[in-house]
C-alpha cells in the first residue's frame, strides 16, 4: 500500500537546447542522506502522465528520488512543431534531464538510473552504450533494433505509411508544417503502431491513468517512420558497463522480444526478465505488480538507497 506521506511531488521545468521541458519530481520525505535518482520517460509518442506515475510512486515510496519528464514537442513541454518525434532531440532531452536530476539537492549525483519503456527503453540503452555516466538502466519492452521493428510492422502496413512519411519528410525540407499520423491505431489503419491488440492495450493504459482518449494529441509527425528503421540501440550494447535490467514480453508484436534477448546476452552486467504477455500489458494488472517488483529488486541490488558503499 502506497503512502503519499513518504514522498513529495512537484511539477518543475529544465532546459534542453533552450527549450523548456516539463518534469514531475518525486522526493522522499525523510531521506537518509543523498539518495539515488531515477530518470524516466515514455515511449513512442507518449507523455509522462500515462501510467508512469504509478511506477514513480512505487520508486519514491522505496526512498528513491524520481525525475519523470516529457520530451520537447510533447505533453507539457514546449517546442514547435508539436508531436515531432526526433531521436537526436530526444537523446539530448535525456542528457538534459540527467543533468537536471544530478543538480537536485537530495540526489547523489553519482547514482543516476535511466528508466525507459518501449522507444525510451532503446534510448537508455543508447545513452549507456554511448558513454553516459549512469549507475544502472532499466529497459522495459525496449525498442532495440530498427530492422526488427520494421519487420514487426509488416509489408502491408509499411506500404500504407510510406507515402505520408515521405511527404512529411520532404515537406520538412521545404519548411512546411508536419503531416501527422495516429501514433496508435486499429489493425490495418494508417497509424504508426497498428499491430493486433495495440489500440485496446493503449486505450486501457489511458483509462487507468485517469485520462480519456482525446485529452492530448495522439499523433506523431509522419517523418519519423522513414527513420525508425535506422535506429538500433543494440549496436552499442556491448559497450554498456553499468548494471542493466532488460524486461521483455514474449507476445510483443511491436518491440520483438527475441531482439531484446540478444541485446541482454551481450551486455556484461545484464539481468533478463521475461513475461508471458504483450507490449502494453506490463503497465497494468495483472502484470504490473510483478514487473515493478522485479524493477525494485534489481534497483535495491544495483543502486540501493542509503549511504554509498
Amino acid at each position: 500500500m502506497l503512502n503519499d506521506d513518504e514522498f513529495t511531488r512537484t511539477d518543475e521545468f529544465f532546459s534542453s537546447s533552450g527549450v523548456r521541458c516539463a518534469a514531475t519530481v518525486y522526493r522522499p520525505t525523510a531521506p537518509t542522506g543523498q539518495v539515488p535518482v531515477i530518470v524516466m520517460a515514455h515511449g513512442f509518442g507518449g507523455i509522462r502522465g500515462i501510467r508512469l506515475p504509478a511506477y514513480a510512486a512505487r520508486f519514491a515510496s522505496d526512498g528513491y528520488a524520481v525525475v519523470l519528464f516529457d520530451y520537447r514537442y510533447f505533453g507539457d513541454s514546449e517546442g514547435e512543431p508539436r508531436q515531432l518525434l526526433d531521436v537526436p532531440s530526444q537523446l539530448d532531452d535525456w542528457r538534459a534531464a540527467i543533468r537536471f536530476a544530478r543538480s537536485l539537492d537530495v540526489v547523489d549525483a553519482e547514482r543516476v538510473v535511466g528508466w525507459g519503456t518501449s522507444f525510451a527503453g532503446g534510448h537508455v540503452l543508447s545513452l549507456a552504450g554511448g558513454g553516459e555516466r549512469l549507475a544502472a538502466i532499466v529497459a522495459q519492452v525496449p525498442h532495440v533494433s530498427g530492422p526488427a521493428a520494421v519487420r514487426a510492422t509488416g509489408l502491408r502496413q509499411a506500404l500504407r505509411l510510406t507515402p505520408i512519411a515521405l511527404a512529411d519528410l520532404f515537406g520538412s525540407f521545404a519548411g512546411r508544417p508536419p503531416r501527422y499520423v495516429e501514433a496508435i491505431g486499429s489493425e490495418g489503419s494508417v497509424a504508426a503502431l497498428a499491430s493486433p491488440g495495440a489500440i485496446a492495450g493503449f486505450t486501457r493504459l489511458i483509462a487507468e491513468s485517469g485520462l480519456q482518449r482525446g485529452d492530448y494529441p495522439e499523433t506523431v509527425a509522419a517523418r519519423i517512420l522513414v527513420k525508425i528503421g535506422l535506429y538500433s540501440p543494440a549496436r552499442t550494447a556491448r559497450k554498456i558497463t553499468c548494471a542493466a535490467l532488460i524486461q521483455v514480453a514474449s507476445e510483443d508484436n511491436i518491440a520483438p522480444a527475441a531482439a531484446a534477448v540478444k541485446v541482454a546476452d551481450v551486455i556484461p552486467r545484464s539481468t533478463l526478465r521475461r513475461y508471458d504477455c504483450g507490449h502494453f500489458d506490463p503497465y497494468v494488472d495483472p502484470y504490473f505488480p510483478t514487473v515493478v517488483a522485479d524493477q525494485l529488486a534489481f534497483l535495491q541490488e544495483a543502486v540501493p538507497v542509503g549511504p554509498r558503499v
